[in-house]
């Protein structure tokens, strides 16, 4: 059931891989399982200038964006969607590049194709679960599409 009001639990956002590095075919989407959080940071190109006719006011105009989705969690072996992340944490190239679509609590969703960085790998202490976290930074323009009614 989508939101359409009113506040939220943050797990109601739902993210999807895709684990053949494609450009995110509905078959071939699967959830990450055991992610905890995920933080979004959206980074803005805006040049500006100081024109004659302004009186010494800036002017500015946004000319590009790009965006990073951080998600962190725990390494689950046998999850489909968890060991493909894992599978990319020494690749390079367009190796490391797949699809996530995320979808929000409204219905909407954006569809992000971009390069994986796994940035927590296996590690802590000894008592701890282990974790896996990752980067995934926006390749190209990222296509969001609003919630139907």
């Amino acid at each position: 059931m989508a939101i359409t009001s009113g506040v939220y639990p943050v797990y109601e956002n739902q993210f999807k891989i895709d684990t053949k590095g494609g450009d995110g075919t509905e078959s071939n989407l699967v959830t990450i399982a055991d992610m905890e959080n995920f933080s979004v940071a959206i980074d803005g190109n805006v040049e500006e200038w100081k024109p004659m006719d302004q009186a010494g006011w800036t002017r500015r105009l946004a000319t590009g964006k790009s965006i990073t989705i951080s998600v962190s969690g725990k390494r689950n072996v046998g999850d489909k969607g968890n060991d493909y992340v894992n599978s990319l944490a020494l690749k390079t190239g367009s190796e490391a590049t797949t699809t996530l679509v995320w979808t929000f609590p409204s219905g909407s969703k954006l569809t992000l194709t971009g390069v994986v960085s796994v940035t927590e790998w296996g590690a802590g202490d000894s008592t701890a679960v282990a974790p896996l976290a990752f980067d995934i930074m926006s390749d190209g323009k990222p296509v969001f599409t609003e919630a139907t009614a």
